[in-house]
């Protein structure tokens, strides 16, 4: 046997291995595509001012963790704590577990256990409790679905679905209203 047919017969081996082994490799999923639903950008404890088109405060947000979409552009937000201003330039208090912010900040989702609280300088201090709320700050509007509580000085307030104006302090509990008075003493 010549050189030559050895070298044809090791190159003939050599193409079958090769050819036998892209085979079975050919099922073997490649690697994985990037998700679109990754975070484009995160923030860590920090606080939020958005003004409105007069350049006035809209709201201000406080939260440990943000995270936004690319998909819908929109912010998912753990543990937020939202300061929206009233018409005397006081801040309403309203915390939840969960907020989500559409593009644009035209309107937000908050999700478990959502507090609100009124400015500390109100003279009735106010306080509402929901597991959902929707707020749309350029209009100041709030509303609920849900079951709410409304504590007053003086009363207690519980239905079903609320709504409310933050600049002009009206709200209105939509359904299965109970109202519970407690007059305060005066000593």
């Amino acid at each position: 046997m010549s050189w030559r047919t050895g070298l044809g017969l090791g190159l003939l081996v050599a193409a079958l291995i090769s050819g036998w082994s892209a085979w079975r490799q050919r099922d073997t999923p490649g690697p994985m595509p990037v998700s679109e639903e990754r975070s484009d950008y995160t923030l860590e404890n920090f606080e939020l001012v958005a003004l409105d088109r007069e350049g006035k405060e809209s709201l201000t947000l406080r939260a440990p963790h943000l995270q936004r979409n690319p998909g819908d552009e929109s912010l998912s937000i753990e543990a937020p704590l939202f300061l929206l201003p009233d018409a005397e330039g006081q801040h309403w208090q309203i915390r939840s577990r969960q907020g989500r912010i559409d593009a644009g900040f035209d309107a937000m989702q908050l999700q478990g256990q959502v507090v609100g609280t009124s400015p500390e300088q109100a003279s009735a201090p106010t306080r509402f409790e929901t597991d959902s709320l929707n707020v749309v700050p350029g209009r100041d509007l709030v509303s609920s679905p849900d079951p709410v509580t409304i504590t007053r000085p003086g009363s207690i307030l519980s239905g079903r679905g609320f709504e409310t104006n933050l600049k002009t302090k009206q709200y209105q509990i939509l359904s299965q209203v109970k109202a519970r008075y407690e007059p305060t003493s005066t000593r």
